[in-house]
């Protein structure tokens, strides 16, 4: 279990994200600045910092370059004041631990930063394959905690679209990713998935495409989506026999939160697309 910095004590989503902290049982300390961070991280070991809620992305990687040179193997969770693709990607490229702008939600923030203080796992979980504004394509390990990582990148990606469509793409990605991860790498985290972003001017897309050998829409018994009308719950007992994880509900609640779902042939691949105005009339 790593100690966690937090910078800035006068803040209050991070004296809320030290609180959750504490009361799961980690060690927390306060900075009063980046110099004192700074300063901390010379004297003690630290395995996480999270960054001060009042500063600019620019400022936080310069910090984490410094910080890294004392500590190379911190996680650093990045709150900034705004964001832009560009410094998006700059986040990812500099190995970021997960990135978060206003509102900020200081549960989901805690909830990274206690993963990230109780995993022992040091790596390269998300490796970036092509990054521009407008196309950003990784990709990640079968993980859970790599899977919440890569949202809160997502999330900042998705900026363009209004809060309840946003959240409504989130959920839609989150539920297609964990199927990826499920049945696609059976949670192998030696496997990997490639996740791609696409902004264009009338919506923002999102791909995922897993290495497994796919399935049929017959095959889904597991599933929601395959339910009868008579027997809603019918797929909760297949999973139960099948020693499968509580959910099933991925394909039927992505469908109805996002403006397309298209997937391939073989079911190993899947594309979200959500508008920001409505969506075009398609010609028959």
């Amino acid at each position: 279990m790593s100690r966690v910095l937090i910078i800035g004590s006068h803040a209050p989503v991070g004296r809320e994200v030290g609180d959750s902290l504490c009361t799961a049982g980690l060690p927390v300390e306060y900075s009063a600045g980046n110099a004192d961070a700074l300063k901390r991280l010379r004297i003690r070991a630290f395995g996480v910092v999270v960054t001060s809620a009042d500063s600019a992305i620019d400022e936080n990687l310069v910090l984490i370059e410094e910080m890294r040179s004392i500590r190379p193997a911190l996680k650093c969770i990045v709150l900034a004041h705004h964001t832009t693709p560009d410094k998006v990607i700059a986040a990812l490229r500099a190995r970021v631990f997960a990135c978060f702008t206003p509102p900020f939600d200081s549960y989901e923030i805690a909830n990274l930063a206690r993963q990230a203080a109780t995993d022992s796992k040091i790596g390269e979980d998300i490796e970036i394959l092509s990054a521009r504004p407008g196309w950003v394509s990784v990709r990640v390990n079968s993980r859970l905690i790599t899977a919440d990582r890569l949202l809160t990148f997502a999330k900042e990606l998705s900026a363009q679209l209004p809060e309840d469509a946003k959240q409504d793409l989130l959920q839609a990605l989150r539920e297609i990713l964990l199927n990826a991860m499920e049945h696609g790498t059976a949670f192998n985290p030696d496997q990997s998935i490639e996740v791609t972003a696409i902004r264009t001017a009338r919506a923002m897309v999102f791909r995922v495409r897993d290495p497994g050998a796919g399935f049929r829409q017959e095959s889904l018994s597991h599933a929601a989506s395959a339910n009868s009308t008579d027997d809603p719950t019918a797929h909760i007992r297949q999973r139960q026999e099948e020693g499968m994880r509580p959910g099933g509900y991925g394909l039927l609640l992505a469908s109805g939160t996002v403006d397309e779902l298209i997937r391939n042939e073989i079911g190993n691949e899947a594309i979200l697309i959500k508008y920001l105005d409505s969506p075009p009339t398609q010609k028959l």
